[in-house]
């Protein structure tokens, strides 16, 4: 004589087990919910807490799936060289053009896609930068940054409109979230994966040699706006360490040609 086959118990509600093929504790789970939900014995109500149950189970397989392929793909990611400079900073930085053409085909790969949203943020002046990063497995997580956006330069003036500083916030705030949610670092001796280069971070000139400059421009009768032109940059702070003695150089060219 066989032996009767197991019941599975769930919210009050017993349910004959089917005897099959192994499966996964969450596939077995749904299906005995989903074999509850069918049988004509079992009230509405409880077959509402029964989709319910399904619901929760699933949405917790999906952010496994997540976290799963988020570390497969961050395991793929190398640091991304920078490919810009803040000259009030003197910092280099990666753009988000950079950090999108680096990491865009792994994370996709990866079945990762990404959207960008503003909403109200709690500080004042502030708006604030989401990212909703959805996995084809039927999980989103959302990203936050607040962001300043006043139009405040960093002497505490205005250096901007409403409009421009908001626009400048978000975009910040997109970037920073892109290197948040993959942990990226941004470095300029690397590249983008590759072997690093053997280089050193690019030095500036000091401040007393930007007086010297400023002196000599004086002294000279050169035009500090034309020179700055002429070298391209926007600031004599700009100028690299290794390049001041032609710096020099050049401005006593230009006062001697004057004169």
């Amino acid at each position: 004589m066989s032996e009767a086959a197991p019941t599975i118990r769930a919210d009050d509600c017993t349910v004959p087990a089917v005897q099959s093929a192994p499966q996964s504790k969450t596939a077995a789970v749904i299906s005995m919910i989903e074999r509850a939900a069918r049988d004509p014995a079992v009230d509405i109500v409880k077959i509402e807490r029964l989709m319910e149950m399904r619901e929760r189970i699933e949405m917790k397989a999906a952010e496994r799936e997540f976290n799963v392929a988020m570390a497969a793909a961050q395991a793929e990611m190398r640091p991304v060289g920078a490919d810009a400079l803040n000259p009030q900073t003197k910092s280099r930085y990666a753009t988000y053009a950079k950090l999108d053409s680096v990491l865009r085909p792994i994370y996709t790969r990866h079945g990762f896609s990404l959207s960008f949203d503003e909403e109200d943020s709690p500080k004042a002046e502030h708006i604030r930068v989401l990212c909703y990063v959805s996995h084809i497995a039927g999980f989103t997580r959302t990203y936050r940054k607040d962001m300043p956006a006043d139009g405040k330069g960093a002497k505490g003036g205005d250096v901007m409109t409403k409009t421009h500083a908001t626009g400048a916030a978000a975009s910040y705030g997109a970037r920073y979230l892109l290197k948040g949610i993959f942990n990226i670092a941004v470095g300029e001796e690397d590249k983008d994966g590759n072997a690093p280069a053997e280089r050193e971070e690019p030095k500036f000139i000091t401040e007393e040699q930007v007086m010297e400059l400023r002196e000599l421009l004086e002294a000279t009768g050169a035009n500090e706006s034309k020179f700055k032109e002429h070298i391209k940059i926007e600031h004599l702070s700009d100028i690299y360490a290794d390049k001041f003695d032609a710096a020099k150089a050049l401005i006593s060219q230009r006062g001697t040609r004057r004169g």
